[in-house]
């Protein structure tokens, strides 16, 4: 168990997490594989029925399947991209607290309520990006609208012009104030899935857990996401400069082993570096426990055995499902899970999803 939980400074925390990720490199990596795998079956599948077009000369409703494609794949890229964070924010808190994890404990442990974090992040993702949307739904439409007043060919329409230049001037504007309302929106609810996972609680209160954890630390958080959008951007940069160079000498027309290579070096990206923002994230949610909950200390009292027994949970996986009002149980590893949980008890893991029995 984790014995040295303490209020963390901005710098230790990217020390802890560059320094669980680099321990435990196969772990994450392995959970974020699945949601990477994912997309490189979906890639490989779109590249080949580009092909298979091209070879029946079908060029010209290429754009049409594309287009359907992406609609048709964007659901399953969000069940297994929540489904990897959800299972990635499982891990880092088991080994964080010094606790033995395996990417198969983490995505059983979360499979049973998968449900619960799609709908969180569906709310988040709605609250943040639907502004935007209607901002880009109204510009475009006010574009197709003016068109016909300037006919192709014509001279062009000196009020018309003015009107879609004040229109884009507008929008360029509104997009700076929508990208400053989603920075600040996302950093309300970035301790949300850490909460919905490690607390085991609904949507509705782990964006309220959220609200309340971050306050006092948005802009530690913030330096925190922005750092690591650095390094990942840069590390995406890197992985992606061949094709980037093989695009602009070929004029885009990419060979199709170039398009298949270029997928799994996003696999291999994407698994790489997919689990880093996740990592941070889940060492925040803690730290803000420990500062606002005196969790280092009910977690010590605990390990130490001051717990009333009923409140006692047998297995450290069923520990982690623990609520807000019971932060950690005493620890004993001699413990045998019960073959079901009690009646009363906000545990619902199956006591076969115990990370320490198992390994990969």
């Amino acid at each position: 168990m984790e014995s040295n939980l303490r209020p963390l400074t901005l710098g230790e925390i990217l020390d802890r997490t560059a320094q669980l990720y680099r321990t435990n490199f196969l772990l994450f990596a392995g959970i974020a594989s699945v949601y990477a795998g994912v997309a490189l079956l979906l890639g490989l599948l779109q590249i080949g029925a580009e092909e298979l077009l091209r070879h029946l000369h079908m060029i010209q409703v290429l754009p049409w399947v594309t287009g359907g494609w992406a609609i048709l794949s964007l659901p399953l890229i969000f069940i297994f991209a929540g489904a990897s964070v959800a299972a990635n924010n499982r891990a880092v808190s088991w080994v964080h607290l010094g606790l033995s994890a395996t990417i198969r404990g983490a995505y059983s442990s979360i499979l049973p309520r998968l449900g619960r974090y799609m709908w969180l992040m569906t709310i988040i993702a709605f609250v943040i990006y639907t502004p935007f949307a209607l901002m880009c739904g109204g510009y475009f439409g006010a574009i197709i609208f003016l068109r016909p007043m300037g006919a192709k060919g014509a001279p062009v329409d000196p009020q018309a012009a003015v009107i879609i230049l004040l229109i884009s001037a507008v929008f360029g504007l509104l997009i700076l104030a929508w990208i400053i309302y989603a920075i600040l929106m996302g950093l309300r609810y970035s301790l949300a899935i850490p909460a919905c996972v490690v607390e085991d609680i609904k949507a509705r209160q782990a964006i309220r857990r959220s609200i309340e954890l971050s306050k006092g630390s948005r802009g530690r958080i913030f330096i925190l996401g922005l750092l690591i959008v650095v390094v990942q951007v840069g590390l995406i940069l890197i992985a992606q400069l061949f094709f980037i160079v093989a695009a602009v000498k070929s004029h885009g027309a990419l060979p199709l082993w170039v398009r298949v290579l270029q997928q799994f070096v996003s696999f291999l990206t994407n698994s790489f570096i997919g689990p880093m923002y996740a990592t941070g994230l889940t060492l925040f949610y803690y730290d803000q426990r420990v500062r606002k909950e005196g969790f280092d200390i009910e977690l010590m009292m605990r390990a130490a055995g001051m717990t009333p027994p009923e409140r006692v949970a047998e297995s450290p996986v069923a520990a982690e499902q623990i609520s807000v009002a019971e932060p950690w149980p005493a620890l004993d590893a001699h413990f045998e899970p019960p073959l079901s949980p009690p009646g009363d008890s906000p545990i619902h893991d199956s006591p076969t999803h115990n990370p320490g029995s198992e390994h990969e």
